[in-house]
C-alpha cells in the first residue's frame, strides 16, 4: 500500500509516492519547463540525414526535434525485391518541406532534441487509442489468455462503428481489466472526438503549432498513478483539489474517493520528511542502515553505483558481511533509480563474492526489487569482472539535471586546480604574453587564494620571471573570481 503527496504551487508541482514511510518515487513539474512527451506537434521537415537514417523537424522548439526510420508510421518499410524485402530509406518516405503530424515519445535531454514518431497515440484513463491503426492490443500485466480473449472481444464489439467506418486501434491499459461496457464506450467516445479536434486543427493550423498536450502532472497522478494499492492522494491546495476532483469524477471516479485536501500548517513535504529525501537524492553518498554505503556517479554515457561494507563488519564472517551489504544494497539501489529518475545505462559494483549462491541471491533480490518500477528496466546477470549491467528507459530528465545545473567553478569536473597550479599557468601565460607584446607592466588579476601564493610561497618564482622579461609584475585579487579564473592585464 502507499499513499500519494502533491505539493502545488503556481510555479511548480512535485508528487511523492509514499510507501512503508519512504519515498519510492518522486515526480515533479515545473510551468515553465513542462514536459512534452505525449504531445502532438504539426512539423515541418528541416532536413533529412540519409547516412543516419533519420531527419530533423521543426515543430515551433528551441531545437529541431529527431525523427528516425523506425520511428515512421508503421516501422521500417519494406519493398519486396524477388524474394527479399528492402528495407526502403528514410529519404524516399520524407523530403525537406514536408508537413508532419509528429507526437513527441522523448523529452530533449542535455543537449539532444526531442525524439519524434509519427505514429500517434492518445492516452485516455482505460485505454490508449491509436487512429492509425486498427488492432485491439491488450496490457501484458492483464491476467489470464481467457481474460485478454474475452476483453479483446469485447473491445472489437464497442468500438464497431457503422457503415465500415475506419475504427482506429486500441491498446487496453491494466486498469481496463474490471471495466464496464459503459465505461470502455465512454472511454473510446472521449478519445475519437480528442482525435478529431487533433485533425480538424492539423487541417487548419500552420506547421509548428501545438496540436495536443498531454495532462497536467496532478491529472496524471489520478489517471495513471492512483490504484488499488494508493491507501489516500493528498493535496495541499483548495484550487487545484477542486480542480483534480472534477477531473477525477469525469474520468476516474473510484480514486475520487481517496482524494483529500490537506489543511495541515506545516508544509506537506516537511510533514513527511520528502524534503530530506529529496536532498538526499542529490547527494553522490547514500548511507545503508547497515552502515555500508553507495555512491553513485552520473555520467553523459552511463550511470555508476558502487557498493562499498563502510563500517558494517557483521556478526559471523567476511562472506556473511559482504552478502547481506549487497543484498541491502539492491533494494536501495532501486529506489535510488526510481527516486532520483536515472535511466540509460547503469552499471552496478556490487561488493565480490566468492560463493555462487551469494550471486544469484543478490540478483534475485535486486531484480525482485526492480519489478516495482513503472519504467521498464533490463537486467543482465554478473559480468566476467563481477559487475551488473543494465538499462533503465530514459524519457525525461533525472532529478539531478532537473533540479541542478553544472558548477560554474569546476564546470562540472567535480574538482578545481590547486592555487599553486592557477600560478604556474599564470607564470607561462605572463612568458607568452611578453614574446607578443612589449607594455610597460603586467598586472595579475586573480582569486584572493592565488594572489596570497604568488606573494608568498612563489614569490621567488614571480620575482625571477620579471627579471627575465624586463617588466614589472603587479598583482590584484578579485573576490568574484573563483579559484581557477584569472586575467592578465596589460598595462
Amino acid at each position: 500500500m502507499h499513499d500519494i503527496l502533491i505539493n502545488w504551487s503556481p510555479q511548480e508541482t512535485r508528487v511523492a509516492v509514499i510507501e512503508n514511510g519512504a519515498v519510492q518515487e518522486l515526480h515533479i513539474e515545473r510551468t515553465l519547463e513542462r514536459g512534452l512527451v505525449g504531445n502532438i506537434y504539426l512539423g515541418k521537415v528541416a532536413r533529412v540525414l540519409p547516412g543516419m537514417q533519420s531527419a530533423f523537424i521543426d515543430v515551433g522548439l528551441e531545437r529541431a526535434a529527431f525523427l528516425h526510420v523506425a520511428d515512421l508510421h508503421g516501422g521500417p518499410h519494406a519493398m519486396p525485391r524477388g524474394d527479399v524485402a528492402v528495407q526502403v530509406p528514410i529519404e524516399r518516405q520524407v523530403f525537406e518541406g514536408q508537413t508532419l503530424m509528429v507526437q513527441v515519445i522523448k523529452d530533449p535531454i542535455g543537449t539532444k532534441g526531442a525524439r519524434l514518431s509519427t505514429q500517434i497515440s492518445i492516452a485516455g484513463r482505460l485505454l490508449v487509442f491509436l487512429p492509425q491503426d486498427n488492432h485491439i492490443g491488450i496490457s501484458q500485466k492483464i491476467g489470464s489468455p481467457e481474460a485478454r480473449d474475452q476483453l479483446r472481444s469485447r473491445m472489437q464489439r464497442l468500438a464497431a462503428q457503422p457503415d465500415d467506418t475506419p475504427t482506429g486501434g486500441f491498446i487496453l491499459r491494466t486498469n481496463a481489466e474490471e471495466a464496464t461496457d459503459d465505461e470502455l464506450a465512454d472511454d473510446i467516445a472521449y478519445l475519437r472526438k480528442a482525435w478529431n479536434a487533433i485533425r480538424a486543427q492539423g487541417l487548419a493550423q500552420p506547421p509548428g503549432t501545438l496540436l495536443h498536450q498531454d495532462l497536467s502532472l496532478v491529472e496524471r497522478v489520478m489517471r495513471d498513478l492512483t490504484n488499488d494499492a494508493t491507501q489516500s492522494v493528498r493535496i495541499d491546495s483548495r484550487l487545484q483539489f477542486d480542480a483534480l476532483h472534477a477531473f477525477g469524477s469525469a474520468y476516474t471516479p473510484s480514486a475520487v474517493a481517496k482524494l483529500e485536501h490537506y489543511k495541515g500548517e506545516r508544509p506537506i513535504f516537511d510533514l513527511f520528511g520528502v524534503e530530506e529525501e529529496i536532498a538526499r537524492a542529490l547527494a553522490r553518498r547514500v548511507d545503508l542502515k547497515s552502515g555500508g554505503y553507495l555512491i553513485i556517479d552520473q555520467t553523459e554515457a552511463l550511470t555508476t553505483v558502487d557498493v562499498n561494507t563502510g563500517g558494517f563488519v557483521g556478526a559471523r564472517n567476511f562472506d556473511d558481511t559482504i552478502f547481506k551489504t549487497n543484498l541491502e544494497a539492491a533494494g536501495a539501489i532501486a529506489r535510488q533509480l526510481r527516486l532520483r529518475n536515472l535511466g540509460g545505462i547503469i552499471i552496478v559494483d556490487f561488493i565480490d563474492m566468492t560463493r555462487e549462491e551469494h550471486q544469484q541471491a543478490v540478483l534475485a533480490e535486486f531484480r525482485k526489487q526492480l519489478a516495482k518500477d513503472r519504467t521498464k528496466v533490463t537486467v543482465s546477470g554478473f559480468t566476467q569482472l563481477g559487475l551488473v549491467e543494465m538499462t533503465r528507459k530514459r524519457t525525461r530528465e533525472s532529478l539531478a539535471h532537473m533540479l541542478c545545473e553544472p558548477c560554474p567553478t569546476c564546470q562540472a569536473r567535480g574538482q578545481v586546480k590547486t592555487a599553486r597550479s592557477v600560478c604556474y599557468d599564470i607564470l607561462r601565460e605572463i612568458l607568452r604574453e611578453a614574446r607578443q607584446f612589449n607594455p610597460k607592466e603586467f598586472r595579475v588579476v586573480a582569486s584572493a587564494t592565488v594572489v596570497e601564493m604568488l606573494l608568498d610561497e612563489e614569490s621567488q618564482h614571480l620575482a625571477g620571471l620579471s627579471d627575465f622579461i624586463g617588466k614589472p609584475i603587479s598583482l590584484s585579487a578579485e573576490p568574484g573570481m573563483n579559484p581557477e579564473q584569472y586575467d592578465i592585464v596589460l598595462m
